[in-house]
């Protein structure tokens, strides 16, 4: 059934209530890579629930990872999920992260376009609290075989690498085990766990979550050059251009600005193979 993207912005948003406390928020910074050396104290403030620090990443798994895809429902969405991917992921945040906390969350189309052979549906989802906004996630998801129904094209730009040598490079190691531990946050797909789901996949074995790999990169730009402090964060933005497996290293490189921080990520041992593109943070 082809999508109808008019039915689709025009549906009314899904409300649901959220909750996390500090183990929720413990359990998805340990799944990033978070803890090591463990009693570094830069590590203690996303590990140790007496300093801890709340990653604005952690708002696409808030509420057991609901965020990223709680628009995928909607009426005029009706598409083989085989076909889906995850193209790109925005996070805003209005205010710092509460460790703990619960609130209401909507999910919605916010957008439609046709790309010819595919299409792209950007599924929204906004948090407010008793103190107002939270957050809002903007996720692309592109769907194989869905385009040609005659809407709109959509933004296309692209945020090339600086002309000049980045100002920080770091490499991050993923462990052989991140997939099996970042899930526990709430994304159960068995591509990221079960060998054989992932050969039926196109893959040899499992491979890590495209927004593990986005969080990670954040607390690299975060710990690099926004000294550790992540209410400086105001807004990160990246698109999946490749995927990361279990036991590769990621090597991040950095351009800083007024006020913004681009980044690339790349797979250090395939020959930098692009992981994350178009990347960047927006800081105070």
């Amino acid at each position: 059934m082809p999508i109808d993207a008019r039915a689709a912005i025009a549906a009314e948003p899904r409300r649901a209530e959220i909750g996390w406390d500090h183990k929720d928020v413990q359990l998805y910074h340990l799944g990033l890579g978070a803890g090591s050396p463990a009693t570094d104290p830069d590590e203690l403030r996303y590990t140790l629930e007496s300093r801890l620090q709340v990653l604005p990443s952690f708002a696409t798994v808030a509420g057991a990872g609901t965020a990223a895809f709680g628009g995928m429902g909607a009426p005029g969405i009706d598409v083989d999920l085989a076909r889906v991917l995850h193209g790109g992921q925005s996070v805003r945040v209005h205010r710092p992260l509460p460790v703990a906390g619960r609130a209401v969350q909507t999910s919605k189309v916010a957008a439609v376009y046709d790309k010819g052979k595919a299409a792209v549906i950007v599924l929204r989802t906004e948090a407010s609290d008793s103190d107002g906004a939270l957050w809002t996630n903007d996720a692309e998801i592109f769907v194989r075989g869905e385009g040609g129904f005659g809407g709109e094209r959509g933004p296309s730009d692209r945020l090339a690498p600086p002309e000049r040598a980045p100002d920080r490079t770091v490499e991050r190691p993923v462990r052989d085990d991140q997939a099996l531990l970042y899930r526990l946050s709430g994304d159960w797909n068995p591509l990221h766990a079960d060998p054989a789901f992932a050969k039926l996949a196109g893959f040899d074995r499992p491979i890590l979550h495209g927004l593990c790999t986005y969080g990670m990169t954040l607390k690299a730009v975060t710990d690099t050059l926004l000294d550790g402090d992540v209410s400086r964060i105001c807004a990160y933005r990246t698109r999946f251009a490749g995927v990361v497996f279990p036991g590769e290293t990621l090597r991040i490189r950095m351009w800083a600005d007024e006020g913004r921080v681009q980044v690339t990520v790349s797979a250090v041992e395939r020959d930098d193979a692009a992981v994350l593109a178009d990347t960047l943070v927006e800081h105070s």
